[in-house]
């Protein structure tokens, strides 16, 4: 049951992927008469399609000298893992260019630092959350497993090892007989590994999202299903949620809608660079290979994760708009490079999905009280960790709310850094 707290009073959460299913079970813990809107089902949207990795231990952001040095072949290479749509290429300028100008290894020191400080939490926070939801059959801590062919590839990927060790994230370099012993279905061109014991994954990402919404309800929390078109604001911050049906009464506000986030930003006066990194993955379905856990490999960038129903190939990241047409010819491409991986992949039953990732240019959220409106949250832009830093954020919005100092130092997640 929630905290016997004197009346918190009311807060909406708009958005019920992972981020704000959590903010809305956080919140409602603490006591808050919560509403969370979405429209679509909890776990419908982007928090449905991921590579199912808690990364705790992975504080690299998109932009590195490497993402720089690629940035031709986004353009020219449609098999490339990161590829921007022609089309879309002007309306992404502005945004791309601060992205490149956060490839620097100053910048890239800095947004792998603030990252780390929020991934050192991960794991306590999802242990709260999942305690109160009775939940934890859907986690699994297996940890993750980078892994590389000869060499020249593993010395490639040093300074981003080095990057993850400098950052205090516990690095094993694993033997060819410990990497054998570990995942015996790899392909034996793979000789170099790195393990990260600490991470853990979910077996199903979008039933995760769910079981949170559930718990939620139980608990008393509400959950609307409805479309909002536009926040009517009134002169101390929103006072509504417009949808075709009729306006939502809003007394305080959890801005949490992943890449839809920026427009409902802006109409309350806040300006984020951010765009949506549409992400890819193919679910093999009915397969009885085995994977001791998530296997990514460090060259490609692409991730294989054992999950309830088969495994999920995720890695596939492109920059169109919203809008753009799904493109799954993206996804396709991840079955010849899991079945080289993994030679006994028989890719017989595959289904496509594509989902927008909120991405900004220096890959940390946005988590805040608006610099504007008192009564108004911001708890989004978490790019690719969107599932990862999911419970926490539900957390640290939740100190906020109650006027707690929060458990991080929020100011780099600031929409001031702008």
């Amino acid at each position: 049951m929630p905290n016997d707290h004197s009346d918190r009073g009311s807060i909406t959460v708009l958005g019920a992927g992972i981020v704000g299913t959590c903010c809305a079970l956080a919140l409602r813990l603490e006591g808050f008469q919560v509403k969370l809107i979405d429209r679509d089902t909890p776990g419908a949207g982007a928090s449905s399609g991921n590579a199912g990795m808690i990364q705790t231990g992975t504080p690299i952001p998109m932009a590195t000298p490497s993402t720089l040095r690629q940035a031709p072949s986004m353009l020219l290479d449609s098999s490339s893992s990161l590829v921007i749509r022609w089309r879309y290429l002007p309306r992404l300028i502005p945004w791309l260019w601060r992205f490149f100008r956060q490839s620097t290894v100053r910048r890239v020191e800095a947004n792998a630092k603030a990252q780390m400080q929020l991934l050192d939490h991960v794991a306590d926070a999802y242990r709260e959350l999942i305690k109160a939801a009775d939940a934890e059959d859907m986690l699994r801590y297996k940890g993750m497993l980078f892994v590389y062919k000869g060499e020249a590839e593993a010395q490639a990927a040093e300074w981003e090892i080095d990057l993850f060790r400098r950052n205090g994230v516990t690095v094993e370099a694993l033997s060819i007989d410990e990497l054998r012993q570990m995942e015996p279905a790899l392909n034996r061109e793979y000789s170099h590994a790195y393990y990260l014991p600490d991470c853990f994954y979910t077996v199903d990402p979008k039933r995760l999202t769910e079981r949170l919404a559930e718990a939620f309800e139980r608990k008393g929390g509400i959950f609307n299903q409805a479309d909002v078109t536009r926040i009517d604001m009134g002169p101390d911050g929103p006072v509504g949620l417009r949808t075709e049906s009729g306006t939502i009464p809003v007394e305080r506000l959890v801005l949490a809608a992943g890449a839809f986030s920026k427009r409902f930003a802006k109409e309350m006066g806040s300006i984020v660079p951010l765009e949506t990194a549409r992400g890819y993955h193919l679910m093999v379905r009915n397969e009885d290979l085995q994977l001791n856990g998530p296997v990514v490999d460090g060259t490609r960038h692409f991730a294989v994760t054992p999950m309830a129903g088969g495994l999920r190939l995720g890695g596939m990241l492109e920059l169109a708009s919203l809008n753009a047409a799904p493109n799954y010819d993206r996804a396709e491409m991840l079955l010849p490079l899991a079945q080289d991986m993994l030679p006994d992949l028989k890719g017989i039953e595959t289904e496509s999905w594509m989902g927008h990732r909120p991405a900004i240019p220096d890959s940390l959220p946005v988590i805040e009280r608006s610099r504007r409106y008192t009564n108004t949250f911001f708890a989004f832009g978490h790019g690719q960790l969107g599932l990862t830093m999911g419970a926490l954020t539900g957390l640290l919005i939740a100190d906020l709310a109650v006027g707690r100092s929060p458990r991080v130092d929020l100011t780099p997640y600031r929409t001031d850094r702008f």
